[in-house]
């Protein structure tokens, strides 16, 4: 009688995607942070690996971990590996709903750029459902499962929806106080904690590097912004995301100049959209609507004198 011999133990999925993004970004925080845990679910899962093999694949030093020459020597194997699987997963998510499309984009973008736009979108694209995820930083299109990602970026990195540019803007009421730039040394100047040098850039542009603002630092820029409409302070707008309330007259841009920044909004995918897929309409659309209707930064000529 034949005897069965028992099954090769394999090794656990999760403690080998630990392994492989711990090696990768460098460290367990990193890799916690790009897996959705804990740092010490990082280090327990690779543990376990590591007592699994019977071989150390990072050296522990009281300032994070290194990866061993063994560890080293298999990441480009195992980084395929998970960069593969993800596309397959990426390819199975696209095929089983092919009408609904994944967008990952900025908090300020989804609030303030996309969401306006989004009753438009639906009219136009009735039988898509688009999905909006909102992250901190863009995301790798080759392991999370997004279509699209819609963010700013250095030129030359995507397809190019808007250009971007910093300015002052306030309430009216509030920019009635402003006879020069060097008033804003008065009254409150709104900062965002991911922007923080919005400020002393443009202060540099208009020749005002020796004033330092002061006022409250929000963590979301759709909240400064509203606070900026609500007088609470003057906010460095971005072109984009302030358009539609200095069309509107809720803010003004009371001064010059505006500083173009080289990283425009842009979008862009992990691979081309088929033509006539759900996610190559929605992104055509985005391109092709993405300035519709809005003037540019420098259309909203300063009520005060211009610098210089």
């Amino acid at each position: 009688m034949p005897v069965a011999p028992p099954p090769l133990k394999g090794l656990p999925l999760n403690a080998l995607r630990a392994f492989e993004a711990a090696a990768r970004l460098g460290g367990f925080a990193a890799a916690g942070v790009e897996l959705g845990v804990t740092p010490g679910a990082i280090a327990a899962h690779v543990k376990q690996l590591e007592e699994a093999l019977g071989a150390a694949l990072f050296e522990r030093h009281a300032k994070g971990v290194r990866v061993t020459p063994l560890g080293q020597s298999l990441l480009p194997d195992f980084v395929e590996a998970f960069d593969r699987l993800g596309l397959a997963v990426q390819r199975l998510r696209a095929e089983a709903a092919p009408r609904t499309v994944h967008i990952a984009t900025l908090p300020a973008i989804a609030q303030l750029w996309l969401s306006p736009r989004l009753p438009a979108l639906r009219a136009a694209q009735p039988e898509i459902t688009v999905s909006i995820t909102a992250l901190e930083t863009p995301p790798d299109l080759k392991r999370a499962p997004f279509d699209l990602a819609l963010f700013f970026r250095p030129r030359g990195e995507g397809q190019v929806v808007a250009e971007d540019g910093i300015f002052p803007v306030c309430a009216p009421a509030l920019a009635a106080r402003l006879q020069a730039p060097a008033n804003l040394a008065d009254l409150p100047c709104l900062t965002d904690s991911t922007w923080a040098g919005d400020w002393p850039h443009w202060l540099e542009a208009a020749g005002l590097p020796g004033l330092t603002p002061r006022g409250p630092v929000f963590s979301l820029y759709a909240l400064a912004v509203e606070e900026a409409m609500n007088g609470a302070g003057v906010l460095i707008g971005h072109g984009p995301l302030v358009a539609r309330h200095l069309e509107s007259g809720a803010l003004v841009a009371p001064f010059a100049p505006c500083v173009a920044l080289d990283r425009p909004l842009t979008l862009w995918s992990l691979r081309r959209p088929l033509p006539g897929s759900a996610a190559a309409r929605v992104a055509r659309w985005i391109v092709e609507t993405g300035g519709a209707g809005e003037k540019s930064s420098q259309d909203f000529s300063p009520q005060a004198p211009r610098l210089g």
